[in-house]
This record gives structure tokens, C-alpha cells and sequence, in this order.
């Protein structure tokens, strides 16, 4: 009998230490599983900070110095509706610059090879606006290219400075495309157009083109030809020493350009700074697309215009 008692004590112990040794593992795991939830939720608060700033960061104000300065704007890449050097982007970052009361003057670091003639015309006038309101001089630097547009914009200020290596000129229009008339043919597909209005298919890729569609494409290219000379020899007056292939759409180097009168000087961003404008402080006043900005206007073009867009043609000042 006593020892019948015996073993259901040890029984009866063994089985409270079982029962305490799962209860000490599960508060454990509990503790542990708390831990890294916690841990799991800053991770997430910190991951979330990270991607605001990044996404947010060129959008957050900014503060130049009041002390004299040299402003600088960059027009890079293609100039074209939506890109970084669309009058969009580069307009605000002008007036920034030109408006703050300790920038000397307002320096357009350009590296581009031309775009749109519209968006180019628009930085422009901005300018000429800006430069007569504020009484600032304005400067642009052509670092690699300074083409067709690029150019259009360059001949807006009150001098040009170039690498001797530098790209510069191309004063011309165009409209390119493609035409697949016999590629069709060839293929055996049938091109099938319906139009209200005679003219509505001009410039269709699959579509003979007329000569009167062609004279009408050549009229209006000759006219915004004519703007572009016209802005070009305002701009640089007496200073351009005008030849027969000047405006032909030819680009010449740096060096030649200050033999033409196309630009001034030889000179980079920091010696027009520190020689020119007399303020080595540069500020960069560039408004930059960032990712919230890109990923909000498709979103919002997408739910407007749908899937799909039709063929648009237009001229390219390059």
C-alpha cells in the first residue's frame, strides 16, 4: 500500500512538472511571438518612413541661402511634354531662382539634344519675363549638346559659354515617321480607313501620302523654321556671323560655334560662377520629377483615357 502511494506521488509530480514545463514553453513562444511582432511592426514603420521620404524627398521645400549666390537651373535630356526639362518642371524651378533675393544671377546648365519647339518656346518667353522683371542676368553653359531646342533655349540668354568639344546648332525642324503602303501590299492585308473629313488621315504610317498632304507638312515645318531663325537672331544679334548652312540644320563644335557667333565664350558652370557672375556658391534650383509625382499622373491618365491612345504625330524641333 505505501508503495502504491509512492508511485502515485511521483505520478502526480511528474505530471506537475510536465504541466509546468509546457506552460513555462507556451508563455515563451508567447513572449517570443510578442517580441517579434513588435520588432516586425517597427521594421514596417521604418521601411514605410524610408519609402515616404524617397517617393516625397524633391517634392519637400527647400530653403536657399540668402547670401549671394549663383543660381542654376538644368535643362537635360529630351525637352518634351512630362520629361525633367518641359517648361512643367523647368518653369517653377526658374522662377525660384530668379525670385530668391541672394541669387546673382541665373545660370542654364544645358546638356540636351533638342525636343519639342512648344516646350522649348514656353521655357523661352519665361525667361525673356523673368530676366526683365527681376533685372538678372541670364547665362546658359552647354556642357556636351546644345541642339535644335536645346539651342532654341541657349539662344535666350545673354551669353553662351561652350566646351571647345561641346555640341552646338541644329537649326532645323522635322516630322518623322514611317510608311508601310507596300508592306501592306506585300503582306496581302487590306488597309481600311474611314475618315469625316478629306484630310483627317494625313500623315497615317499605312496610307499613300499625297503631294498636297506633303506641301501642307513642308508649309507648316517651313513656318516653325522661320520662329526658331527669328529666336535665334534676336537672341544673338550682332554677335552671329551668319553663313549659308547656319540654319540648315548643321551642328558644329564648341570651337566653331564662337567662331560663328552661335556662342560667346569658353566656360563651365563653376568658372562662369566664380569669373562671370562673381558668387562661387552654386545652388541648384532644378525641380525634379520624383517617383509620387510620375506614379499619380499615370495612375490618373490611365483611369481617364483608358488602355488605349491613338497615333499622334507632331513636330520636332532637332
Amino acid at each position: 500500500m505505501e508503495n502504491e502511494v509512492t508511485l502515485n506521488a511521483k505520478t502526480i509530480h511528474w505530471e506537475r512538472e510536465a504541466i509546468e514545463k509546457l506552460l513555462l514553453a507556451d508563455l515563451r513562444e508567447r513572449r517570443a511571438a510578442r517580441r517579434w511582432r513588435i520588432v516586425r511592426s517597427l521594421l514596417w514603420m521604418v521601411l514605410f518612413g524610408v519609402l515616404i521620404w524617397v517617393l516625397f524627398a524633391d517634392a519637400l521645400p527647400t530653403n536657399a541661402p540668402a547670401t549671394p549666390h549663383t543660381a542654376m537651373v538644368a535643362i537635360k535630356g529630351e525637352i518634351a511634354d512630362e520629361a525633367e526639362a518641359s517648361a512643367e518642371f523647368v518653369l517653377p524651378a526658374l522662377r525660384s531662382a530668379m525670385e530668391d533675393k541672394g541669387a546673382q544671377a541665373l545660370v542654364l546648365l544645358i546638356n540636351s539634344p533638342g525636343g519639342s519647339p512648344v516646350q522649348a518656346g514656353l521655357i523661352t518667353d519665361e525667361i525673356h519675363r523673368l530676366r526683365a522683371l527681376h533685372k538678372k542676368p541670364v547665362y546658359a553653359v552647354v556642357e556636351e549638346t546644345a541642339a535644335s531646342a536645346a539651342y532654341y533655349i541657349a539662344s535666350s540668354a545673354d551669353k553662351i559659354y561652350v566646351d571647345k568639344a561641346s555640341i552646338v546648332g541644329s537649326i532645323g525642324v522635322l516630322i518623322n515617321g514611317f510608311g508601310f503602303v507596300d508592306t501592306l501590299d506585300k503582306l496581302g492585308v487590306e488597309r481600311r480607313l474611314l475618315t469625316a473629313g478629306e484630310n483627317k488621315g494625313f500623315l497615317d504610317p499605312f496610307s499613300p501620302q499625297s503631294e498636297a498632304h506633303k506641301q501642307h507638312a513642308q508649309a507648316m515645318l517651313g513656318q516653325i523654321h522661320r520662329q526658331f531663325i527669328d529666336v535665334v537672331k534676336k537672341g544673338r544679334g550682332e554677335r552671329l556671323k551668319e553663313t549659308p548652312e547656319m540654319f540648315s540644320g548643321l551642328f558644329w563644335t564648341g570651337e566653331q560655334a564662337v567662331q560663328l557667333g552661335l556662342a560667346d565664350e569658353f566656360g563651365s558652370l563653376d568658372s562662369v560662377a566664380r569669373d562671370v557672375v562673381k558668387a562661387d556658391k552654386l545652388v541648384d534650383y532644378s525641380n525634379k520629377k520624383n517617383l509620387a509625382e510620375r506614379f499619380a499622373k499615370r495612375f490618373g491618365a490611365a483611369m481617364g483615357e483608358g488602355a488605349v491612345k491613338a497615333l499622334q504625330v507632331a513636330p520636332s524641333v532637332r
